[in-house]
């Protein structure tokens, strides 16, 4: 690998490329090397007319950029952690995670609804979680980037709301949308996708601690109790469950058995593998 110059793997939408730069920026602080962005299309990103539900969306955002590090063309990948399945190629790891921004969903409606009949959305995670708040909406599928979906509802009247990342409007700089309404959900109300608002750095497993030194370990204290759980449910990003742990306490969802909440210690944080596998058989999952 070389010793001054990193090659980052990464998506071509712009908020995989703000993802980027704002990793790209910390390593250049953290490390004095030059880096450059491997700009990459990925499956997901190519198929835009296909339903991630249906296809299932495990690996279709992140295999091209792991085959990239497999390959050595680059040295990082650059990752939504929750788009990361819970099981990476042999001889590939997270090293790290930058420090992670607001997890919390954030509701998109239309300017003027209040109540919206028909919400656009591709995730089975927010579909299930948003009827329990709108009994009576019908659903529908949105794909596209950000500005593109945030259009579809202000502007083109596709549907009267979608859900979108906090962490994601945040790295674009946008903080509100001509024509929207934006609402702030908490964890009571929805439960973040693993790994949300965390920008996960995958790399070779031989080069990890190379990187590991330099990121942020309250972010992978947490994300790694809640990759496994994800691990343990053996689930994507288009399985409709979800965890996200805080300093004291986990949120999960299941369609199985709805939305809960439980404390927890910090000796169960820092035993992620036991802790997920009892938690679920607590919740009566056979694991």
């Amino acid at each position: 690998m070389p010793s001054t110059t990193l090659r980052l793997a990464t998506r071509k939408s712009p908020l995989a490329l703000a993802q980027s730069e704002q990793v790209a920026a910390h390593l250049r602080a953290t490390l004095g090397v030059e880096v450059e962005l491997f700009k990459i299309v990925t499956t997901g990103d190519q198929r835009t007319e296909w339903s991630l539900e249906k296809q299932g969306g495990k690996g279709l955002f992140t295999k091209e950029l792991e085959e990239a590090l497999l390959r050595g063309d680059a040295d990082l990948a650059v990752h939504s952690c929750k788009d990361l399945p819970g099981e990476l190629p042999p001889g590939l790891t997270v090293a790290g995670y930058l420090p992670r921004e607001d997890p919390r969903d954030m509701l998109v409606l239309r300017e003027g609804v209040e109540s919206p009949r028909l919400i656009a959305t591709s995730s089975p995670r927010r579909r299930l979680q948003l009827a329990m708040l709108f009994p009576d909406a019908e659903f529908t599928e949105i794909r596209g980037n950000v500005d593109t979906r945030l259009r579809k509802i202000a502007q083109d009247n596709v549907a009267d709301a979608t859900v979108l990342a906090t962490a994601g409007l945040r790295r674009l700089g946008i903080s509100g949308w001509p024509g929207a309404d934006f609402h702030a959900l908490d964890f009571s109300h929805m439960v973040p996708a693993v790994g949300q608002a965390a920008i996960a750095l995958e790399t070779r497993t031989a080069d990890a601690a190379r990187f590991a030194a330099v990121l942020d370990p309250l972010t992978a204290r947490r994300v790694t109790l809640e990759r496994a759980f994800q691990a343990a449910l053996n689930g994507g990003c288009q399985t409709a469950f979800a965890a996200h742990v805080t300093a004291d306490t986990l949120w999960f969802y299941h369609h199985e058995i709805g939305l809960r909440s439980l404390p927890l210690s910090d000796a169960e944080i820092d035993a992620p593998v036991e802790t997920a596998r009892t938690i679920l058989k607590h919740f009566g999952f056979q694991i």
